[in-house]
């Protein structure tokens, strides 16, 4: 059975780090995935030892943060301040009992028009190098596709090759629902099933309005059971590979971000919980 997770992209423009912590708490949620950009905010009025004693009296507990982004292809400039958003995530992580940190593909404005080899090669190199950096903490790198075109990597076949050839056991794959369903519309939603439990690492789950591919994005997801993906079948396949971590609830929904907090995490519980088996 899922546990379930909430993570803080679903409101991240109408909450805070102590208000999720508090509304997933009172809600039951068993996870969260903190926002590194919420949790540099937090950490201005707030310690990581707050953080800490919040998690020791609570029953949730803290799994990914999210997300180290445009990991691919980066000047040396963009590599440094990645790097060093980076290392301040690996730092806190293990200082919180924090196992995963997301990592994304790198995204470009039009199609992406690198070849699969060059896109393989590159990941699996920075992949490696942001191994080295996140191993002495003892944090893991979750590598997330994203569905659209645009990102460089956006199927989870092209993704488990990387993380495949990576062969590390701190690097392993994110599915996320809507990423999934942005591919091909679920056409290849069996090949989750070809993932090894060890390398499925996290899984986002959410929903979506019916429209095509190309103007569907992550602006129309919706709750878990409101929308066009089939959102059974992908939490089926996850659990069919032995994954058995949380069910994160990941939204970029602008109608929610105007909704009061409180509402849109307890209508994420129920409607996140009929999926967890």
């Amino acid at each position: 059975m899922l546990k379930l997770g909430y993570n803080e992209a679903t409101c991240k423009e109408n909450s805070t780090v102590e208000n999720d912590l508090l509304l997933c708490e009172k809600y039951g949620y068993d996870y969260i995935e903190l926002r590194l950009d919420m949790l540099q905010d937090y950490l201005k009025t707030h310690t990581t030892d707050d953080l800490k004693a919040f998690f020791a009296k609570s029953h949730i507990k803290p799994f990914a943060f999210n997300s180290i982004e445009n990991i691919n292809f980066c000047t040396p400039e963009e590599w440094e301040k990645l790097v060093e958003l980076f290392t301040f995530g690996c730092k806190v992580a293990q200082q919180i009992g924090n196992p995963y940190i997301i990592v994304v593909p790198t995204v470009t404005n039009e199609i992406c028009t690198k070849n699969e080899k060059e896109i393989f090669d590159d990941s699996v190199k920075v992949l490696n190098e942001l191994a080295d950096i996140a191993e002495p903490y003892g944090v893991k790198l979750s590598f997330e596709p994203i569905g659209d075109k645009k990102w460089c990597v956006n199927s989870v076949r092209q993704a488990l090759e990387i993380v495949n050839a990576v062969n590390r056991d701190s690097v392993g794959l994110t599915v996320d629902c809507i990423n999934v369903y942005l591919h091909d519309k679920c056409a290849d939603v069996d090949f989750i099933r070809k993932i090894s439990k060890e390398k499925l690492f996290v899984f986002h789950i959410n929903d979506c309005e019916d429209l095509p591919l190309g103007i569907l994005d992550h602006c129309h997801r919706l709750m878990p059971g409101l929308g066009a993906i089939p959102v059974q079948e992908v939490a089926d396949a996850v659990q069919a590979v032995g994954y058995d971590g949380p069910a994160c609830l990941e939204l970029f929904r602008p109608e929610y971000w105007r909704m009061p907090a409180e509402d849109v995490i307890r209508m994420g519980a129920e409607t996140t919980r009929p999926f967890l088996g």
